[in-house]
């Protein structure tokens, strides 16, 4: 039994094996139709990768545009701002006060000459009208900040001129003010010298001395401070000379009033002088008229008791008003006697 068992189990042993060794069973199916199932299925997944690719593309374009179109807004932004603040109403004032300043007024000459070049460079001084918007395309928005960039550069070359400009104006200015203060002082220093016992009022003076002091102190870089100084010391310089000018009037004044007393006190004495001399003339006069001797008329007679008038009397006096005196006697019927006691016989 054991052998038979051993048997059966070899000879099924081959069976299977043969089994496995035979070839598979073919089953027959339509090859026209499986072709065009696997054309389909390969032309669906080309049109979906190209879609997905498109897609894909257009999505990533427009992530790409939008960035660069945020940044041309930022750029376009960021240079319109600094030309706003570049062209400023107050930098532009400061523009058009060192485009008025001349030649003559600074330092530096070459510096107005270069403000004029910069602001014709420029095109003029005036604001800024460059504004950007996010309605504008990409490229737009970059032709305007670069534009934008353009005119702020030569704003900026405006902006170095005028600040040279002002900084040699105000540098000859200092030195002006402080030349003009060294002159002052000299000027004061003279005529507190020259006005001394000259002065109505001697605190004038005293002041002139405190101003001098004060502007020898003046220090710094400040033009105002040598100005003020400068200023200080030509109102002292005005109430010295306001000063001296009362005195010399006052002593003209008085010079006039002590030579009228003069010109009276020597009319004065003249006035008696003379009232001396008419008085001592009226004496000598009474005197004379006592020695005059009496004279008598010639024989002859006429009509009218006119008489020939008496002869001079030899060695005259100093006075002859006696004659006259007698020529002024009104004759008393055809003979007269006069006060002297002459007569005259009809």
């Amino acid at each position: 039994m054991g052998d038979k068992d051993q048997e059966s189990e070899v000879e099924e042993a081959d069976e299977e094996a043969k089994v496995d060794k035979a070839p598979p069973t073919v089953v027959p199916v339509d090859e026209d139709t499986t072709s065009g199932r696997r054309h389909r299925k390969w032309l669906v997944a080309v049109i979906i990768a190209v879609v997905v690719v498109v897609v894909a593309g257009l999505a990533g374009w427009r992530v790409v545009e939008n960035r660069r179109h945020g940044s041309a807004l930022e750029s376009c932004n960021r240079a319109a701002k600094s030309l706003q603040e570049r062209t400023s109403s107050a930098k532009m004032a400061r523009y058009r006060e060192a485009s008025g300043v001349k030649a003559d007024q600074v330092k530096d000459a070459k510096t107005v000459t270069n403000m004029s070049r910069s602001v014709k460079a420029a095109g003029g001084l005036k604001p800024s009208l460059i504004q950007c918007n996010a309605s504008m395309s990409t490229g737009e928005l970059n032709a305007t900040a670069g534009q934008a960039g353009k005119i702020d550069g030569k704003y900026a070359a405006v902006a170095r001129a005028a600040k040279a400009v002002i900084a040699s104006r105000d540098a000859k200015t200092l030195d002006d003010a402080k030349a003009a203060l060294n002159t002052k002082k000299d000027e004061a220093s003279k005529l507190l010298g020259d006005s001394d016992g000259k002065v109505a009022d001697n605190a004038t003076r005293d002041n002139l001395q405190t101003a001098i002091n004060q502007a020898g102190q003046v220090k710094g870089d400040e033009a105002k401070a040598y100005q003020d100084a400068a200023g200080s010391l030509q109102a002292a310089i005005d109430r010295v000379n306001a000063s001296v000018q009362a005195k010399s009037q006052a002593d003209q004044q008085a010079a006039a009033q002590a030579q009228a007393q003069a010109a009276q006190q020597q009319a004065q004495r003249q006035g008696a002088t003379q009232r001396r001399q008419a008085s001592s003339s009226n004496g000598r006069r009474g005197s004379t008229q006592s020695r005059r001797p009496s004279y008598r008329p010639s024989g002859n007679r006429g009509g009218g008791g006119g008489g020939s008038a008496p002869s001079v009397p030899q060695g005259g006096g100093e006075d002859n008003s006696w004659i006259d005196e007698l020529k002024n006697q009104k004759p008393i019927g055809n003979h007269g006697c006069n006060s002297a006691g002459v007569c005259v016989l009809g």
